[in-house]
C-alpha cells in the first residue's frame, strides 16, 4: 500500500483527526477536527510532516507521488467551492500555512490570496463586485510571495506602498482606491523584476508549488530554529503544509478577520479575549498596520473602537457559541483565528493557547471546578518552568527598554539599581537603603556578601551553573551570567557595550534574569502574586508526587524561604559560605596561615561557636525535618586574598609579614583547583577542620534536643570521596566526635555519616562505598563536570554554539546528560542498593530544580531532590508529573 501523503478537509468530513498532530502538525489536526465536530471551515488539504522529513532528508527533493496527490485533493476543494484554481473566469484562491506538531507561533511562512494574477484577478473582480477588493488582494499575494517565496527584501515593495500613499495623501491602505491599487501591483512586479533578474510568476501551479517549498524551507530558517532550541523541539519533527480555501475579511464593511483567546492568556480569567478589523485580512491584526478592535464590551474603555459584538452582533453570538464549543471539546484554553466574508463566520485554526504561569494555574484549577478536567489533568496543565514567572518580580509587559546586552538567564526576575563593581561597595550601598546592580567579571564566594546586598547580579563570565548562578538562584536574586556583550573595566569602574555605550559606576541599569537581558536605565516591574489557585493545585500536586523535595540553603532566611515554598528538609548546606561572613573570615585566614596544627586548633577554636550557632539558625528552621550539611569542601586559597595591596592590608591586620603571607598564598595555588586539595583531601591532611565543624554540629543539635525537645537527625556530608578508605578515616573521625559530644550531653542522638558522589569513581565503586556511607548525594553540577571534562565556569563560551549545532542535545549543566552522568547516577543508585537496601539516595546539584532531570530522579528511585528555595515549587510539581506520566 503505498504512503498517503495528504489529507482531505471540508463541509463536515475530515480524513485526519486532532489526535494526529504528529502526522498533519497541529493546525492540520486541528482544522480535520473542527471539521470533524461541524465547525464552519473553509475546504482544503495537509500535506504531512512526512513529506518535510523526506524533502530534507532528499536534498529539497518531494517524494515520488506527492504531486499527484495534491493534485486530486485541490480538486476535491473545486469541487466542493464551485470553483477552479487558475481559471479565469472563476478562480479558487488558496493560502499556504505551516503547522508543526508543536505551536510556533510566527516562526514559520505563510502566503494568503495565492493563485492570483492578471487573468484571474478579472474573475475575482467578477465573483465579488468590487474591483478594489480583488487588488488589494493581488497587491498583498504579491508582497507576500515576494518576500516569503521569492527572498525579496519585504521593505522594498513596502516601500513602494508608502510613497503611494503619500502621493495621495491618505494614510490608511483602505483608502487607496482600485485604481491606485492597479498601479501599485504593475510597480511591484517591475520592481521584483529590477531586483531579482526574473518576473513574478503567473502559472498557479508554479506559484502553489513555490509556496509549499518555501513553507517547508521555512522549517530551517533562523528564527523558527532559534524557537525550536528555546523550546526543546526537535528538529526531525518537521512541519506540515496546509492548502486551504482563501474566505476573505477585506471584501468591505461585512466582512472582518480576528484572533481571540477562549479566556484571558495573561490572568486566565474566564473572559472572551479577543480583537478583529472589519475590511481586513489576517495579516492585518498581527502586524499592527492598523488599530484593532474588542471583540466584545465586557472590559470595553472609552476611546476603544466599536466592538464585535456591536458592529457584526449575528456573527458575533455564533463566535461565543463556537468558543463554548471548542473548550468543551478540547477540554482547554484556545487560540483561535476567525474570518467573516459577507456575514458568514469561518473558522481558521484553533490551538491551544499560550498563557502566562498565572494564567496556567488560573484556568487550569477553574477547569477541575468547573468538571472540565480532573485533578491530575489539572497538575500536568501547568509546566513546571513556567512557576518561575510567579516566584519572581517580572518586567511590566508595558513597559519601554531599551536593551543594551545579553546573556544567560541564570536566575529569573527582574530587577533595577545602581551598578557597583565590587561586593563591598554592593553591603555598603544597601546598609544605606540603595538599590545597587552588583557587576563583576566573575563571582567567587568572597563576594557572597555582595550578591546578598544587591538587588542582582551581571557577570561577564561564567554558565548557567557558575558561581554567580548557583548562589544567586539558592538567594533569589535575579541574575544575568556569562555576559559577553560586556566588556567590564574595573580600573575605570565601567563596562561597555557591544552598540558602545560606556556605563558607569552608579549609572541605573536593569536586569531581566528569565531573558539575560540588560537594559539602560530603570524599567517598571510587577509583583509576583502567590493566588489561593496556587495554594490548591500545590496541595493536589503533593497528593500525587512520591519524590521528596528539599532545598539547598546556607542561611535561616534561605531556610524559611525553602520551608514556606514546601520544601521538606534541607539536602545541601554548604559550610564554607559561612566562613565568609564578616566576624569569621579573619580567623578563617588565621587557621590557614597557622604554622603548625596547634596554631590551627586556636583558630578553629574562634570559629566553633560561630559555626553552632549557623547550625542552630538552620535546624530550629527545619524543626522536625532533615538536614544535611557538607562539610568545607574548597580549596583553602579561595579564603585568601590574592592582590598585592589585600595581601598588604591582611598582614597588617594579622601583623604578619607581608611576604611571609604573599609566600603562604603562593604556595595555596593550584593549577587545577577543582581537581586539587580540596573536600575530603584537606580534612585527610587537616582533620581538625572536619572536627570542628562536626562538633559544632553535634553541640547544636545535641543543645536543641536537650533544651528544647527538638527531634533532629542531623546528615553529616563528607564531599569528593573517590576512594572508600578516605571515608573510612573521616568517618571514623566524625564517629568519635559524635559520640563524645552526645556524652559531654547525656541526650540520644540519632546521627547519619555518607557523602557526596560527585566523581565517576565514586559512582564507579558505589558498592564499596556504601559500606562507610548511610547515605548518598549526588552531587551532578561537580559530576558533570568530571564526567564530560568541562569547567563550568568556562564552557559558557562554546556550549550554546554546541547545542545550536545538535551535537549536545541541551546544556548539561541544566538539564542532566541521561545517557552518560545520569547513567552514573543510576549506577551509583543500584551498586549503593546492593551493599545497604536502606541507604538514603538523593541529588544536591542545579538539575535537582529542573523538571526533566526531577522526572529521571523518580525513573531511577532517588528519594529526594534538593535545589534552590525559589525552585522548590517547580521540583514539587516536576515530581508529580513524573508519576502521572507514568500512569499514561
Amino acid at each position: 500500500m503505498s504512503v498517503k501523503y495528504v489529507y482531505f478537509f471540508g463541509d463536515g468530513t475530515a480524513e485526519g483527526r486532532g489526535d494526529m498532530k504528529n502526522l498533519l502538525g497541529g493546525k492540520g489536526a486541528n482544522l480535520a477536527e473542527m471539521t470533524s465536530i461541524g465547525l464552519p471551515v473553509p475546504a482544503g488539504f495537509t500535506i504531512t510532516t512526512e513529506v518535510c522529513t523526506e524533502f530534507y532528508d532528499n536534498d529539497r527533493h518531494y517524494p515520488q507521488g506527492l504531486e499527484a496527490e495534491v493534485d486530486q485533493h485541490l480538486a476535491r476543494v473545486e469541487t466542493m467551492m464551485g470553483k477552479t484554481f487558475g481559471d479565469a473566469a472563476n478562480p479558487l484562491l488558496v493560502s499556504v500555512r505551516s503547522g508543526s506538531r508543536a505551536s510556533m507561533p510566527g516562526m514559520m511562512d505563510t502566503v494568503l490570496n495565492l493563485g492570483l494574477n492578471d487573468a484571474t484577478v478579472k474573475g475575482i473582480i467578477a465573483q465579488s463586485g468590487d474591483e478594489r477588493f480583488a487588488y488589494d488582494s493581488y497587491r498583498r499575494f504579491i508582497q507576500m510571495y515576494a518576500n516569503v517565496v521569492m527572498n525579496l527584501d519585504g521593505d522594498i515593495l513596502e516601500h513602494l506602498l508608502e510613497q503611494k500613499k503619500e502621493q495621495k495623501g491618505v494614510h490608511e491602505d483602505t483608502a487607496l482606491t482600485a485604481d491606485d491599487l492597479r498601479d501599485l501591483v504593475a510597480q511591484f512586479k517591475n520592481r521584483i523584476k529590477e531586483e531579482l533578474g526574473k518576473p513574478f510568476p503567473d502559472d498557479p501551479k508554479e506559484q502553489l508549488w513555490g509556496a509549499v517549498g518555501a513553507v517547508f524551507g521555512s522549517w530551517m530558517n533562523p528564527r523558527a530554529i532559534t524557537y525550536r532550541r528555546l523550546n526543546g523541539i526537535p528538529a526531525d519533527w518537521g512541519t506540515a503544509v496546509n492548502i486551504q480555501s482563501m474566505v476573505f475579511g477585506n471584501m468591505g464593511d461585512d466582512c472582518a478577520t480576528g484572533v481571540a483567546f477562549t479566556r484571558d492568556p495573561a490572568t486566565g480569567e474566564d473572559y472572551f479575549y479577543g480583537e478583529y478589523l472589519v475590511n481586513a485580512q489576517g495579516e492585518d491584526v498581527v502586524a499592527g498596520t492598523r488599530t484593532p478592535q474588542p471583540i466584545n464590551k465586557a472590559k470595553h474603555k472609552q476611546g476603544d473602537l466599536p466592538a464585535m459584538e456591536d458592529v457584526l452582533p449575528d456573527c458575533y453570538l455564533q463566535l461565543v457559541k463556537i468558543r463554548e464549543t471548542l473548550e468543551h471539546h478540547y477540554k482547554d484554553m484556545q487560540d483561535i483565528e476567525f474570518t467573516i466574508e459577507k456575514h458568514k463566520l469561518y473558522m481558521l485554526q484553533t490551538r491551544t493557547g499560550k498563557r502566562t504561569a498565572k494564567a496556567a494555574v488560573k484556568i487550569a484549577v477553574d477547569m477541575v471546578n468547573e468538571g472540565l478536567i480532573s485533578e491530575k489533568e489539572a497538575i500536568l496543565r501547568v509546566a513546571p518552568e513556567q512557576l518561575d514567572q510567579l516566584l519572581h518580580p517580572s518586567l511590566d509587559p508595558a513597559a519601554e527598554k531599551i536593551v543594551v546586552a545579553k546573556g544567560l538567564p541564570a536566575s529569573p526576575g527582574a530587577v533595577s539599581g545602581e551598578i557597583v563593581f565590587t561586593a563591598d561597595e554592593a553591603e555598603e550601598a544597601a546598609k544605606l537603603g540603595g538599590k545597587v546592580i552588583l557587576v563583576r567579571i566573575e563571582t567567587s564566594p568572597e563576594d557572597i556578601h555582595g550578591m546578598h546586598a544587591a538587588q542582582g547580579i551581571l557577570t561577564a563570565r561564567g554558565g548557567m551553573t557558575s558561581h554567580a548562578a548557583v548562589v544567586a538562584r539558592g538567594m533569589g536574586k535575579c541574575c544575568v551570567a556569562g555576559c559577553g556583550d560586556i566588556k567590564v573595566d574595573y580600573r575605570n569602574e565601567s563596562f561597555s557595550t557591544p552598540g558602545g555605550e560606556i556605563f558607569k559606576k552608579g549609572d541605573v541599569i536593569t536586569l531581566d534574569g528569565s531573558t539575560g537581558e540588560v537594559m539602560q536605565g530603570e524599567v517598571a516591574t510587577v509583583k509576583p502574586e502567590m493566588t489561593g489557585e496556587f495554594g490548591t493545585l500545590m496541595g493536589w500536586v503533593d497528593q500525587y508526587r512520591r519524590l521528596r523535595v528539599r532545598t539547598n540553603a546556607d542561611t535561616p532566611h534561605d531556610a524559611q524561604v525553602a520551608r514556606d515554598f514546601g520544601a521538606e528538609g534541607i539536602g545541601l548546606c554548604r559550610t564554607e559560605h559561612m566562613f565568609f561572613e564578616g566576624d569569621r573570615i579573619m580567623a578563617v585566614r588565621e587557621m590557614i596561615l597557622a604554622a603548625d596544627v596547634d596554631g590551627r586548633k586556636r583558630a578553629l577554636d574562634k570559629i566553633l561557636p560561630m559555626q553552632k550557632r549557623d547550625f542552630l539558625g538552620l535546624f530550629r528552621v527545619m524543626k522536625g525535618l532533615p538536614v544535611t550539611i557538607r562539610l568545607l569542601d574548597p580549596p583553602l586559597h579561595e579564603f585568601l586574598p590574592h592582590s598585592d595591596a589585600e595581601i598588604e592590608a591582611l598582614a597588617q591586620e594579622l601583623k604578619v609579614s607581608a611576604g611571609i603571607l604573599k609566600a603562604k598564598v603562593e604556595s595555596l595555588h593550584e593549577f587545577n583547583p577543582m581537581l586539587g586539595h580540596r573536600g575530603c583531601r584537606l580534612a585527610v591532611t587537616f582533620p581538625e577542620v572536619y572536627d570542628m565543624q562536626v562538633r559544632a554540629i553535634m553541640e547544636a543539635a545535641c543543645e536543641l534536643i536537650k533544651n528544647d525537645r527538638y527531634e533532629i537527625v542531623p546528615e553529616i556530608m563528607i564531599p569528593l570521596v573517590s576512594e572508600v578508605k578516605e571515608l573510612a578515616i573521616l568517618r571514623a573521625n566524625a564517629i568519635r566526635i559524635c559520640e563524645e559530644v552526645i556524652a559531654q550531653y547525656g541526650v540520644k542522638v540519632t546521627y547519619l555519616i555518607g557523602t557526596m558522589i560527585e566523581l565517576p569513581r565514586a559512582a564507579l565503586t558505589a558498592d564499596a562505598i556504601a559500606v562507610e556511607a548511610e547515605f548518598f548525594s549526588f552531587g551532578t553540577n561537580d559530576l558533570t563536570q568530571t564526567t564530560y571534562g568541562l569547567s563550568r565556569d568556562d564552557a559558557g563560551r562554546f556550549l550554546p554554539s554546541y547545542v545550536e549545532q545538535e551535537i549536545y542535545p541541551n546544556d548539561p549543566f541544566v538539564s542532566i546528560d541521561q545517557a552518560g552522568v545520569g547513567l552514573l547516577v543510576e549506577m551509583g543508585c543500584v551498586k549503593g542498593r546492593q551493599t545497604r537496601p536502606d541507604i538514603k539516595l538523593g541529588i544536591c546539584g542545579e538539575h535537582g530544580g529542573e523538571a526533566s532531570s526531577v522526572i529521571f530522579c523518580h525513573k531511577i528511585g532517588l528519594d529526594y531532590v534538593s535545589c534552590s528555595p525559589f525552585r522548590v515549587p517547580i521540583a514539587r510539581l516536576a515530581a508529580a508529573h513524573a508519576v502521572l506520566l507514568e500512569e499514561d
